[in-house]
């Protein structure tokens, strides 16, 4: 079984820390996921992910993030972002060890010859992992290894996809549009 999945995440060259991850299966199941623990201060201080990421999360001071997102992308002095947080009280947003279960079970669930794809994969792997600690703790039945769609759209030899109409950089929905990009190709070159 495949498993689609797209993380968003915070790395300063340094760590990277899980924000939000989706994740698709075959059988049409789905998984959506925000960490309570995200690191919200640093991430508050990054315009990319405040632009692009953050508007797609659940979160409290909307009015804020309104008069934030008025402003030009790095404009200084920057609008104060202070009241702008994750709404804690959303289903979607766990605690990591809550979201490390619940992904566990979720892809364990399915056939146990299963496939992890992403798109430009490297970072979204390691934002997996690290869910369950380090690479040897994955659990039983995880590959310790993501598929990377680029490489199978090179190999396809880079045949149109289709654009992603809503949702970019939500995870869930970057996820669904991976899989539908994936269904094209395969369609075609499989």
């Amino acid at each position: 079984m495949r498993y689609f999945y797209d993380c968003e995440f915070l790395e300063d060259g340094k760590t990277i820390e899980l924000i939000s991850i989706g994740i698709v299966a075959d059988d049409g199941r789905e998984y959506y996921a925000v960490n309570s623990e995200a690191p919200m201060g640093r991430i508050r201080a990054n315009d990319w992910l405040m632009r692009n990421v953050v508007t797609s999360l659940p979160i409290t001071g909307e009015r804020s993030m309104e008069t934030y997102l008025a402003h030009a992308a790095n404009s200084y002095p920057k609008p104060s972002t202070a009241f702008i947080d994750l709404d804690q009280t959303a289903t979607v947003v766990r605690p990591r060890q809550v979201i490390a279960n619940e992904v566990r079970d979720f892809l364990l669930a399915g056939d146990l010859d299963l496939e992890l794809w992403a798109n430009y994969a490297a970072c979204d792997f390691v934002a997996l992992y690290q869910l369950f600690g380090p690479l040897i703790a994955l659990p039983d039945g995880i590959p310790m290894f993501t598929h990377d769609f680029q490489q199978a759209l090179r190999a396809a030899g880079n045949p149109p996809t289709p654009q992603q109409e809503v949702g970019l950089h939500n995870a869930l929905d970057d996820a669904r549009h991976l899989k539908a990009c994936f269904d094209a190709i395969g369609a075609r070159h499989g």
